[in-house]
């Protein structure tokens, strides 16, 4: 496995951005499915599924923390490939 130290800024915005396109991919299935259900189904919305709270109650507030999952996973990734980066422009005695 290479060494993140020694990737080129151009490599790390490929993986930034390939990372991001994973995870908006993922919430946007996962969306599509809540939509889909929606659209096809909407009485299964109705279904009590935990707590007394129906399907459509749950299904959204997991989107929701789902989409601040997803954030948190990409800003600490980014910001554990940036930490990497300048860590190894400093040891190459360059600024």
């Amino acid at each position: 496995m290479p060494d993140p130290a020694n990737t080129s800024p151009a490599t790390a915005e490929r993986r930034g951005a390939r990372l991001g396109m994973i995870l908006f991919l993922l919430y946007t299935a996962c969306y599509l499915g809540f939509v889909l259900i929606n659209a096809f189904s909407p009485e299964s919305m109705d279904r009590i599924v935990m707590a007394g709270l129906n399907l459509a109650i749950v299904y959204g507030f997991g989107l929701i923390l789902l989409a601040i999952l997803l954030a948190f996973v990409y800003g600490f990734s980014r910001r554990r490939e940036g930490t990497a980066e300048s860590t190894g422009s400093q040891k190459g005695g360059q600024p």
